[in-house]
């Protein structure tokens, strides 16, 4: 494997970002190219013919795109003529279009809400801070039965 550029030597201590080492730079740099392309591009196309595609490279003087269904597809084929001229406009010298039919990526998945700490737990908690020997992970037991329900109140809101 050819490396682009050579590895900075490390000027500090502790871990580095992947990001800053050789060639994941190179590639992280590439992306991120690719991403405001896409963003640029797509902004030009009709709100439902946007949401079904996604630019997928530029190689050579090629814009190449990813189409959810072969009618997307089609759509997109006849917009080729305004995709190049947005692609000439903001500095990428293409000439041709090209659509692959493939399923979109999934869109990034909700983070699932977290279950409230029970008052049972609240209470296992601190019974266990009270064995602990070592201030500051005694000190993190108790912050966190600090956040139990009430003993009182249920979850499903009920009386």
């Amino acid at each position: 494997m050819q490396r682009d550029a050579p590895v900075p030597p490390r000027t500090g201590h502790g871990p580095q970002s992947i990001t800053a080492v050789g060639p994941v730079a190179a590639l992280a740099k590439k992306a991120g190219k690719l991403e405001a392309l896409d963003r640029a591009l797509r902004q030009t196309l009709p709100l439902p013919l946007r949401e079904q595609v996604r630019f997928a490279n530029f190689r050579d003087d090629r814009l190449v795109f990813l189409a959810s269904s072969p009618a997307w597809a089609s759509r997109l084929r006849l917009q080729q003529a305004q995709i190049l001229a947005a692609a000439r406009a903001i500095g990428a010298n293409a000439g041709s279009v090209t659509v692959k039919v493939a399923p979109l990526p999934p869109p990034n998945p909700q983070p699932e809400q977290s279950k409230p700490l029970s008052a049972a737990a609240a209470l296992h908690l601190k019974a266990a801070a009270k064995s602990i020997q070592d201030p500051e992970l005694r000190a993190l037991f108790l912050e966190l039965a600090s956040v139990a329900e009430p003993a009182d109140s249920n979850p499903d809101g009920t009386p």
